[in-house]
């Protein structure tokens, strides 16, 4: 069965950072995408935000605002992502998930609190 294990999130400061993991457990073929979305605080889980995507072997997508301030990067031997967030402001608060579209399957993590308040 596979899993995506989440790690880091946390109370920040506005202007702080925070480094966000996501591992995929299991062994996959194939395409292979990992992507963060955030659901902000009231929002209801179909208005999630996509924050950033990586493509093993291929492209990396950010949403408009978060461009240079988050970096997406990951490990392709063990299908592991990492979201480095920078200049964090009060409006990235939200629950930050982790997906994974791995071997045909599209799978989600637990979800990790992010709150920016000083």
């Amino acid at each position: 069965q596979v899993q995506l294990a989440e790690s880091g999130g946390g109370l920040v400061q506005p202007g702080g950072s925070l480094r966000l993991t996501c591992a995929a457990s299991g062994q996959f073929t194939g395409y292979r995408v990992m992507s963060w979305y955030r659901q902000a605080p009231g929002k209801p889980s179909y208005q999630r935000e996509l924050v950033a995507r990586l493509t093993f072997g291929g492209s990396i997508f950010y949403g408009d605002s978060v461009k240079g301030r988050f970096t997406i990067s990951g490990i392709d031997a063990n299908t592991t992502v990492y979201l480095q967030m920078n200049d964090l402001k009060a409006e990235d608060t939200g629950v930050y998930y982790c997906n994974g579209a791995l071997s045909g399957g599209n799978y989600w993590g637990q979800g990790l609190q992010v709150t920016v308040s000083s």
